[in-house]
């Protein structure tokens, strides 16, 4: 109930008595849907904070302010030295406004989600705090009071909503609860309504707790933490309460969506890379491949680029593909070197299955130990403790490249002749390995360097592979791809986007274009 009409009716005439005399020192703003307000005279000083935060809507009254020295921003100037004249209520309206020389107005409008300070001069609105409620604009100060029909006969005839829209849902339940106000007759109903007008008047405030969550109220419900005469001391009093709960769930929720979000990469990778290992395990078979070639070498033409043998393996004829450059031989010794690197990527692919699901075993367990704590102490340690990261909502930074991973080595695709630049410039270095197809205009591929650790020739002819795939000459059966340390590639300030000079190509591989997950004959 702290943005309750007759909580914050009571609230405007207290503010009166503080600040009537008072002259507006500060007005400025620090957080975001936060403003800040210092009145003072010289004997006295009185500081304001208006949270208009959608779920935190509520206004607190510190005894002194500190104001960061970065960051903040003076709002309504025209205010500063104005002396406080007035504070008025507006009739029925969760809204109160106060009166300042120079006939100006700042109008607190305390509407939960859609809550505003509004500056007015005279009777026209003139700056919004919020700017995105244009609506506030419109508003006249002396149109701002709800007049409402609040006697017996329009009680009868229209019911409790239409008479008194002001009672919110605490206070209907209230009624409800201490007078049996549906059991009753409308005339005993009217006598209810009646005494629980008169005590709104002059309520008690009451800060209770349900739960876990402090709430401020007008009446003694759920278990009762404190009760209070001032609405100031009761607003202070109920958002120190509730701010440890509010921080505190805030912060374990920021870290509970990062460990969810982990969790969940982890998960896409497990499934992305296990359907790779059962592919792997149960679809390519090159030491068998390279078997039944040996086994049948009279069998081969010369120079044959395809050729149909007996699969002893299965019991049926095959047809495997050659290449008419090399013998039998030479291609089984390739399809047997495959066949060996294969079971290094399948030990490779199953040890980072392994391992992420190990990450996220200990990542489910944190969950699972953040979920009893229930101060903002607690959560620190225990966060600064295991070293978990609390992520606020960021937007995904877009980047230059398709990023793949084959044999534990990163390849990286420019996505267009602007990106190319940036891959080529500014995510590279000059151990790695840059390829391009030749002759023709393509992606910029870039094969990732790993200390110590030389560049597989499957690996090599993977990414040569992907640079084909993603040129003009993907449509070709074999396209010549340009192999270089990237320390051999520059470019000029006159030049186009894409365009590089290759001082030295390394290597041309002639290769078949084919995307990441095709795989490549040699």
């Amino acid at each position: 109930m702290h943005n309750s009409y007759y909580y914050i009716r009571k609230l405007s005439k207290a503010l009166e008595k503080e600040l009537v005399g008072l002259e507006l020192g500060d007005c400025f703003s620090q957080n975001k849907d936060e403003l800040v307000l210092g009145f003072c005279a010289p004997d006295k000083e009185f500081w304001m904070k208006a949270s208009l935060q959608p779920d935190m809507c509520m206004l607190i009254f510190p005894k002194d302010f500190a104001r960061a020295k970065k960051n903040s921003v003076d709002l309504f100037l025209p205010l500063f030295g104005c002396k406080v004249l007035a504070v008025r209520q507006f009739k029925n309206e969760r809204a109160f406004g106060i009166e300042l020389e120079n006939n100006y107005r700042l109008v607190f409008k305390m509407y939960g989600n859609r809550a505003n300070v509004v500056l007015f001069e005279g009777e026209k609105a003139q700056k919004l705090f919020r700017k995105r409620f244009e609506k506030d604009a419109e508003s006249n100060y002396s149109e701002l009071d709800r007049e409402i029909q609040q006697d017996f006969e329009y009680f009868k005839e229209n019911g409790l909503q239409q008479t008194f829209p002001t009672f919110d849902k605490t206070t209907k339940k209230w009624l409800e609860s201490e007078y049996d106000f549906s059991n009753q007759t409308v005339e005993k109903q009217w006598e209810s309504i009646e005494e629980l007008v008169s005590y709104l008047e002059n309520p008690d405030f009451y800060v209770c707790s349900k739960g876990n969550l402090p709430k401020l109220s007008l009446f003694p419900q759920d278990e009762v933490l404190e009760k209070m005469r001032s609405p100031i001391e009761a607003g202070n009093d109920f958002f120190y309460r509730f701010s440890k709960v509010y921080f505190t769930e805030r912060h374990k929720q920021k870290i509970a969506k990062s460990l969810n979000s982990q969790i969940k990469k982890s998960e896409n990778y497990i499934k992305k890379n296990q359907k790779k290992l059962n592919e792997l395990q149960h679809s390519s078979r090159f030491e068998e491949t390279a078997n039944i070639i040996m086994a049948n070498l009279h069998q081969i033409p010369k120079y044959a680029e395809e050729v149909e043998l007996f699969d002893f393996y299965n019991e049926k004829n095959i047809k495997i593909k050659l290449n008419k450059e090399h013998t039998p031989q030479k291609v089984a010794e390739k399809y047997y070197r495959k066949s060996k690197n294969q079971k290094k990527e399948i030990a490779k692919l199953q040890q980072n299955i392994d391992k992420k699901e190990a990450e996220i075993f200990k990542l489910a367990t944190h969950l699972e130990a953040i979920e009893p704590l229930t101060t903002y102490k607690e959560l620190t340690k225990y966060q600064k403790a295991h070293k978990l990261k609390a992520e606020e909502t960021v937007q995904e930074v877009s980047l230059p490249y398709k990023k793949f991973t084959f044999m534990d080595f990163d390849i990286l695709v420019g996505k267009n002749s602007k990106s190319n630049d940036k891959l080529t410039q500014k995510h590279t270095y000059k151990e790695d390995l840059w390829l391009h197809a030749r002759d023709v205009t393509g992606s910029h591929v870039v094969l990732k360097y790993q200390a110590g650790k030389p560049f597989p020739p499957i690996v090599i002819e993977k990414a040569a592979s992907l640079a084909a795939f993603y040129s003009q000459g993907k449509s070709n059966s074999l396209q010549p791809v340009i192999c270089t340390p990237k320390k051999y590639v520059r470019k000029t300030k006159n030049m186009l986007p894409g365009q590089v000079i290759v001082d030295k190509e390394e290597k041309v591989l002639m290769v078949e274009p084919k995307s990441f997950d095709e795989e490549v004959i040699l």
